[in-house]
This record gives C-alpha cells, structure tokens and sequence, in this order.
C-alpha cells in the first residue's frame, strides 16, 4: 500500500497537472479542439517548461542552499520559497500565453493556477495546506466548469478525475504527508478558484 501511495502521489504530483489539465481543455470536444497542433504544441511546451521542468531544475539548487532539507518538503516552511518561484514561474507562462492570444479560457486557466499558488504560499506561512489536494482539485474544476459553460458532456472525465483525487487524498493520509483538514481544506481551495477561473471567462 505504501508504493502504491508513493507511486500515486508521483503519478499525480502537483506539477505534472498543469499539463495534464491542458490536455483535458484541448480533448473536451470544444472549439479548442480545432486549434492546430502547432500552437497546441507551443501550448504545451510552455506549461510544461514553466509549471514543471524550470520549478524541478531549482530543487538541487535550494537543497544545497539548505532552503528545503529533502525533496519531500516536509514542513511547510520548507515550501515556501519554492512554491513561491514555481509562481514566478507560472507567471512568466501566463505572460507568454498571453502574448501567443491562444484562448482566454487558457489564459484564465494558468491565472487561475497562480492565484492558487500564491494563495498556498500565504498559507504555507503557517500551516501545511495540501499542494497535492490543491492541484487534482483544480484539474477537476477545469473540467466541471467546462462542462456548465460549453455544455459539453465531461460526466465520465468529471468522474474520472473525482476517482482519481479519492486517490491521491488517500495516499497523502496513507503516507501521512497531510492531515485529513490539509487535504479537503486543499482540495476546496483549488476547485474553487480554478472553477471559478474557468466558467467566468
């Protein structure tokens, strides 16, 4: 059960959902899946590089700092100051998707991200808020406020991903990351302000 939690957690880790949420936007049957895949393919590369590689590639750098005391971050001081980057970073990709005027529903989807990470990192302050619960809630979200809003049919994904955050929650508690207060307090914060991102395009 441990390896099946650590490989859940890794699977479905907070960085890798940005992409994975793209995906979802551009596969949901909407307009957006008539963009060409040249610029679905710009899309992607920026999310990628700025919600994943650029906050990874720092890691070492603050672990021979001394900033965090493992890659786990256990405390959640220790997840300030890279949260805070990882911000910066989805900022500079909101920037350039901003520049490439792909979608404003794209737009608000990486906005919507970074209010929710400068939010943990406020929170982060004091208490260790979920970043895992944060994010399969987002990605949730992104798909429910979709469905309201382009009327498209996202029942089985919706369910797919609600499957999935019952999982992620139960292996954060399994590996005893979170509390059971961290992890629905995280999962409300990221639907909510991702949802809310999404339907008022």
């Amino acid at each position: 059960m441990k390896l099946f939690s650590k490989i859940i957690s890794f699977l479905f880790h907070p960085m890798l959902m940005p992409t994975l949420g793209l995906f979802f936007i551009f596969s949901a049957g909407t307009h957006l899946s008539y963009i060409p895949f040249e610029i679905k393919r710009l899309a992607y590369f920026i999310i990628f590089i700025s919600s994943c590689l650029l906050p990874i590639s720092l890691l070492p750098l603050f672990l021979q700092m001394k900033v965090i005391k493992s890659f786990r971050m256990e405390t959640a001081r220790e997840r300030i100051f890279p949260v805070l980057t990882t911000g910066v970073f989805y900022f500079l990709g909101y920037f350039f998707l901003r520049r490439l005027n792909i979608s404003p529903l794209i737009e608000n989807f990486v906005l919507a991200i970074l209010v929710a990470v400068l939010l943990a990192v406020g929170i982060s302050f004091f208490w260790k808020i979920s970043l895992h619960a944060i994010a399969v809630g987002g990605i949730t979200a992104t798909l429910a406020g979709m469905m309201f809003k382009y009327g498209v049919d996202l029942i089985l994904l919706v369910s797919l991903m609600l499957v999935v955050s019952g999982l992620t929650a139960t292996a954060r508690l399994y590996l005893n990351a979170h509390s059971p207060s961290q992890v629905y307090v995280g999962y409300a914060t990221g639907f909510i302000i991702v949802f809310l991102g999404v339907f008022l395009v």
